[in-house]
């Protein structure tokens, strides 16, 4: 494995120093001399026919005029300028593309001693078929614009027919989790636009599954100012990072479609279907997707540097959606959104763990088996009514309905020695056997659960702004309520086997424990706010802000207890979904005999929060400051019945929250963002409550009335640069957090019967320091060869109590946890051919105080190349290869090599490639694995899930696309006025491609 590992350092040095001298380069022209020739200029203009827009990221080539040989070439700036120098007068061809409209082609004669400007060149927008996935240009991977980073989606080949959930994955600093979050330069994305509207309003996940990245030109992450900052105009710091998806030039009128059909081994299946029509004030979209193939969002790709935790489980999942946007210039602005979706889950994990609940070992196993399926509607809208300039009147709202069941069957068993050390299967009843009678084994559980739950919300906002002057006096009103309600049924058996703890026989302790539940919830909540911004002087603002919440919550549930029925009472019934009445048909009773009144649970939930906000801000050309605090007193009223024992409480706190935002800009690219912000939070009533819960004998809990609240501290540092003229993009950010008196749990370990007693404790000693940076730099002037880093630091102190017994004191246990990540890819892109080798590597330590034998150093990495070969006759060959290793692990299993291979095959046809062919290979060797692992101060764990992993898919994909009016159809050139090259930005000087030409000239 060393071998292979230095081999790899070899070969990525080979890549750095080939990079230095690569095979294609724009040539260095050299300055004129007296016996030299003078550089001539070509120079130009490209824009929009239509909307006369300027078209960034064209591709300008000079070729020959007797051969059409190549000879030089540009891409057009943000304002749609590009420039060639040439050395040699004479004939050439000019040919210029960009995706999403018909190739130019111009005859021009270059005359010695005289620059030729070419004025303005209109590029007419491809009105019959927009090819889906052509790349004809080196474009910068990422450009930075003032706050804002811009992708460009074609400098990130994806395969055939993937969504844009894979084009994500790919951006520096963007990660992708199990679930769908988002998370970009450490930021969780909380909304997706499309050209720069609403797009199902908060919903990430069906843009991420949905939307093709053939229609994608560029993606832009920032953070959104919020509702009210926007109206006014104030920035008041509460923003939520974005994603903007612009759909590609000659796209923004008439419709379009992408149908993916796909059929695989190991009865997989894939299906997709996405249609739209846009016009100048409508855009209408909708989607439907079918799969069993845990929907990744694409149907290429591989499992690189996941180490199995991607695909947890099987999952079938169906959807329809729709989402309508409607702009009146801008007057009237809507959102309308609306999706259907149904699931079925089949999960089975198997987890070993060790709790570091005590200062002699504790582990435990489990195996667990969960059915589930679920259905769900969801609507969505949002609106802004532009009433005069001075007012403004904004609206958001969903609503929702929802059913899901579940099945699930578990086994567990808990140990005070890792049982690994005598059986290789945790949880044979075999080898639970062998452990019992050396001791080592505690306690055994089987539980069956059957469930179900229905539910019902909605929640509308309206916000009403109005400019009392235009010097920045504001004033804005904002109401909302929301109502909400479900109901759930929960049947669980479960049988438990203590094997410390002896009968008189001297027998094995056993019970058994039958319940079933019926829990009804409803809540409800109405709120308003008012905020009002005072000018002071120039530039600067006093923001007062008040708002009150009311938030109500009811839940009733009714608890049947039927564990003293005799053994066996329930043998022979298959399970199934909501099934729970064979299972009552078998008691001896009704079911209204066993209502158990101590542990069915009543309660009520009151909450009056107010919440007072002064901000002082400065807003400069260079620089902005927010400062300002937050008082939120708090009334809480607290009703409850359990377990024979009536609680009626009321409680009031008042929490306060200093802030501090800063933001300078060194220039539009580059900035600085420091930020602090201070919060008080308060335990729950249920926490403080001194009542003691032991349904469950091996999971107690205990309330604790002398709670404090906590105070938590977080300050984030963040700057990002951006280099033209090498187009290098640099990101780092740094984030610290600490808590005082934060509320940790107190872990009592029974030895004998392996159960664990829980009570809420203050605890100081928690804090966490994360941070990173992102390089990314074209190698060479024409962005052929490229450079992408990006490397994490991660450092938790993560403090716990914990006991050996409920008798012995608290133990401060801490358990500290480093965590350092690199991903780094060098590249080689021209027209037809990419190619590159990625590496990465995670490296963990863990250290814990109590626990002292459980401290690992672990590593994961992978390393490997990967291909895109494009040829001229429609067809492309995509393959990546990646060795995934693991060290460090006690588990010897767990210290594997996966190498996992993956590959595609394209065939496009018909006009304008309409139609395309591909075949996917998933993990060709067989060798992916499911595992991942997970620390915290109370555990460290490891979970396998059950997933398929190897397969291959055949997929059909048509896209049908009609854009453009009537001018976007007319044939001929139609170039436009000739642009005014007299401009700062279009002055004399070697011009090329972004970043410099020839001659290593500054750019425009």
């Amino acid at each position: 494995m060393k071998r292979l590992f230095w081999m790899f350092l070899l070969t990525l040095s080979t890549v750095i120093v080939s990079a230095q001298n690569p095979v294609i380069t724009t040539p260095v022209a050299p300055a004129a001399t007296a016996s030299q020739p003078k550089t001539l200029l070509l120079s130009g203009e490209i824009t929009d026919k239509d909307n006369k827009e300027p078209i960034e990221q064209a591709t300008v080539q000079l070729l020959l005029a007797k051969d059409s040989s190549y000879v030089d070439g540009a891409l057009t700036n943000e304002k749609g300028l590009f420039g060639i120098n040439i050395v040699k007068p004479g004939d050439y061809l000019l040919k210029i593309t960009s995706v999403g409209y018909k190739p130019v082609f111009r005859h021009i004669h270059m005359a010695e001693g005289h620059d030729l400007a070419m004025g303005n060149i209109a590029l007419h927008a491809d009105a019959i078929m927009l090819k889906g996935a052509v790349v004809t240009a080196q474009a910068q991977k990422v450009v930075l614009k003032e706050d804002t980073f811009v992708y460009n989606s074609s400098a990130f080949r994806t395969p055939e027919g993937s969504t844009i959930e894979e084009l994500v994955k790919r951006l520096p600093g963007a990660t992708v989790s199990d679930d769908g979050t988002i998370t970009i330069n450490g930021k969780t994305v909380k909304k997706i636009l499309v050209d720069g509207k609403e797009f199902m309003t908060g919903d990430t996940k069906t843009a991420l599954k949905n939307l093709p990245t053939s229609i994608i030109d560029k993606i832009k992450a920032y953070d959104e100012k919020s509702d009210e900052a926007k109206v006014t105009g104030i920035d008041d710091g509460e923003e939520q990072t974005v994603l903007d998806f612009g759909v590609k030039k000659g796209m923004n009128k008439g419709m379009f479609s992408n149908l993916d059909l796909g059929i695989g081994t190991q009865n997989r299946y894939s299906w997709r279907g996405m249609g739209a029509y846009f016009n100048d004030k409508n855009r209408f979209m909708i989607f439907t997707n079918a799969n069993n193939v845990n929907d990744k969002g694409f149907p290429g790709g591989g499992g690189r540097g996941f180490f199995g935790a991607g695909r947890q489980g099987l999952q079938a999942t169906k959807m329809i959606g729709g989402n309508y946007n409607f702009t009146n210039g801008k007057k009237l602005n809507l959102n309308l959104s609306l999706r259907w979706n149904h699931s079925d889950g089949d999960l089975l994990t198997t987890t070993a763990a060790e709790n570091f609940v005590s200062t002699t070992g504790s582990f435990s196993n489990s195996r667990r088996q969960n059915f589930s399926r679920s259905d769900s509607w969801d609507g969505r809208f949002w609106g802004e009514w532009k009433a005069d300039s001075l007012t403004d009147v904004m609206t958001r709202g969903s609503v929702s309905w929802g059913t899901t069941d579940g099945l699930t069957d578990s086994h567990s068993a808990s140990f005070n020695e890792d049982p690994y050390k005598y059986v290789k299967d945790a949880l044979d009843k075999n080898s639970i056997q062998e452990l019992a009678e050396k001791a080592v084994a505690v306690n055994e559980q089987e539980n069956d659960d059957i469930s179900y739950s229905k539910s019902n919300s909605a929640e509308a906002m309206v916000q009403l702004s109005r400019r009392l002057s235009r010097k920045g006096r504001n004033l804005t009103v904002r109401v909302n309520g929301n109502y909400g309600k479900t109901t759930a049924r929960d049947l669980q058996l479960n049988n438990t086997y203590l094997y410390l703890v002896k009968t008189a026989l001297g027998e094995d302790s056993t019970y058994m424990t039958n319940r079933y539940n019926y829990t009804p919830t409803t809540n409800y909540g109405y709120g308003f706010r008012v905020m009002y911004s005072e000018p002071l002087w120039k530039a600067t603002f006093l923001q007062l802000s008040y708002r009150f919440n009311y938030k109500y919550s009811k839940s009733d549930r009714a608890t049947y207890d039927f564990s003293d029925i005799a053994a066996g009472t329930f043998d022979g019934l298959n399970t199934a979904y909501r099934s729970w009445d064979s299972y009552i048909n078998r008691l001896t009773s009704p079911l209204s005999d066993y209502l158990d009144n101590d542990l069915s649970r009543y309660s009520e939930y009151r909450n009056y929060i107010h919440n007072i906000r002064l901000v002082l801000r400065f807003v400069r050309s260079k620089w902005n400051l927010n400062v300002g605090v937050e008082m939120t007193p708090q009334r809480s009223k607290y009703m409850q019945d359990y377990q024979g024992i009536h609680v009626d409480t009321v409680r009031t706190v008042t929490n306060w929250s200093p802030m501090f935002d800063f933001r300078y800009r060194f220039s539009k690219v580059s900035n600085l963002r420091i930020n602090y912000k201070g919060s008080t939070d308060q335990p729950s009533i249920s926490q403080l409550l001194d009542i003691t819960d032991d349904s469950d004998p091996l999971n107690i809990t205990k309330g604790n009335p002398g709670l404090k609240p906590s105070y938590t501290q977080n300050l984030r540092l963040f700057y990002n640069t951006y280099v033209q003229r090498h187009q290098r993009a640099v990101m780092t950010f740094l984030n610290f957090s600490t808590t005082s008196n934060a509320i940790s749990n107190r872990v009592s370990y029974d030895e004998t019967t392996g159960g664990r007693t829980t009570m809420p404790e203050n605890i100081n000693g928690n804090w966490n320091v994360n941070g990173a940076f992102m390089f990314n730099t074209a190698i060479d002037t024409a962005g052929v060869w490229n450079i992408n880093s990006f490397t994490n630091v991660n450092y938790n102190h993560y403090v716990s109590y914990l006991a050996l017994n409920s008798k012995s004191s608290s133990q401060k246990n801490t358990t500290k946890t480093t965590t350092i990540g690199e991903k780094l890819d060098f590249s080689y892109r021209n027209d037809w051919l990419e190619i590159g080798v990625n590496g990465s590597f995670d490296y963990t330590h863990a250290d814990n105080k109590l626990q002292q034998a459980s401290n690992l150093s672990t590593w994961q990495f992978s390393y490997g190349p990967t291909a895109t070969v494009t040829l001229p006759w429609g067809m492309s060959i995509s393959t990546d290869l990646s060795e995934n290793s693991r060290r460090g692990y006690s588990d010897a299993s767990m210290n594997t090599n996966e190498l996992v291979w993956n590959a595609q095959i394209a065939q496009s046809m018909l006009k304008g490639k309409a139609l395309t062919f591909s075949l996917q290979f998933y993990d060709i060797l067989h060798n992916q694995s499911n595992i991942s692992r997970t620390i915290s101060a109370l555990q460290r764990s490891d979970v396998e899930y059950n997933s398929i992993n190897s397969y291959i898919m055949l997929h059909a994909i048509y896209r049908f696309n009609l854009f453009g009016g009537k001018q976007a159809r007319r044939q001929g050139p139609g170039d436009g006025p000739r642009p005014d090259f007299s401009r700062p930005e279009f002055r004399r000087g070697g011009m090329g491609g972004p970043g410099g030409g020839p001659g290593g000239r500054p750019m425009f």
